[in-house]
């Protein structure tokens, strides 16, 4: 990182370094939080030395990786905008701005990743930072919810499912919310979804996966803490007892594909066009 010498106006932010490297704020936020960019904490936010870019390497067929350029600044705001309605609990405010976005041409798995998955991330920054409590947390927490399933009818999707993927974290991640966002974008591509929610033990993914119907996948979400020994205890047990079902590990907690790997299972990527991308591909490789 550059020699704090140069100044604030030699940094810039990390929604700026995300659009130059051509991914999307969360997966900045996971390359900052995992140490593979370097960057330092300015009040709320993070400053990057925009030298330390060219370090940061992806290749182009990574699940998750956004062309360039694609978030425009409007939906930047949204996601702020949204950040400020949250942490008040006002649910009807964060909903305008929801609206707002789809009226202005944002798809609905748009303002799921985009706008609301990035003002979630937001607010994770804000309690490390110490600049949010406890309770701003969960009062978020409780909105999004509450926006998830007002969104839910906008992915409904007629005919036949291209199968079934089942979601959820392991024992001790007890953050659910990334799994929810992300049961919306498959339901709205075409699949049947079977969200187990957050803090799971093994044996429920096992059950979970025997009962589902025509299953295609199990992903298992991580986005705080080291839950490599619980995740590779359930990917284990998958493998055993469904060998034919595909099992994907991602969010902010699994650093990239090599991580995965070590965990015996693919990639899904740290959001949720990153995982329906990962679950396409899969579908794809069946047909």
């Amino acid at each position: 990182m550059a020699d704090s010498t140069n100044g604030p106006a030699a940094f810039i932010s990390l929604q700026e370094a995300a659009d130059r490297l051509g991914v999307h704020y969360m997966t900045a936020y996971r390359y900052v939080r995992t140490g593979r960019l370097p960057a330092r904490r300015a009040g709320a936010q993070w400053q990057v030395d925009p030298s330390d870019l060219s370090a940061v390497t992806s290749s182009a067929g990574t699940p998750g990786r956004l062309r360039a350029g694609r978030r425009s600044p409007p939906r930047r705001e949204s996601s702020r905008r949204l950040l400020d309605r949250l942490v008040a609990g006002d649910e009807a405010g964060a909903w305008a701005v929801v609206e707002a976005a789809l009226s202005g041409g944002a798809t609905p798995e748009e303002v799921v990743v985009e706008i609301v998955g990035s003002a979630l991330a937001l607010v994770g920054e804000g309690w490390e930072a110490g600049e949010l409590s406890v309770d701003d947390e969960h009062r978020a927490a409780g909105v999004v919810m509450r926006l998830i399933g007002r969104l839910g009818p906008l992915f409904g999707r007629r005919g036949p499912k291209k199968g079934t993927v089942i979601l959820g974290t392991p024992s001790g991640e007890r953050h659910g919310l990334p799994t929810a966002l992300a049961t919306n974008v498959l339901r709205g591509r075409g699949y049947e979804v079977v969200d187990l929610g957050a803090d799971l033990p093994v044996d429920a993914f096992v059950a979970a996966v025997a009962k589902a119907e025509n299953p295609l996948a199990a992903a298992i979400g991580v986005t705080a803490g080291n839950h490599d020994r619980t995740v590779r205890a359930i990917v284990r047990a998958l493998r055993d007892q469904a060998p034919a079902v595909a099992v994907l590990v991602g969010g902010a907690g699994v650093a990239d594909e090599g991580h995965a790997s070590r965990l015996g299972a693919g990639w899904s990527g740290t959001d949720a066009t990153a995982l329906a991308a990962a679950v396409d591909a899969l579908q794809r490789e069946r047909r």
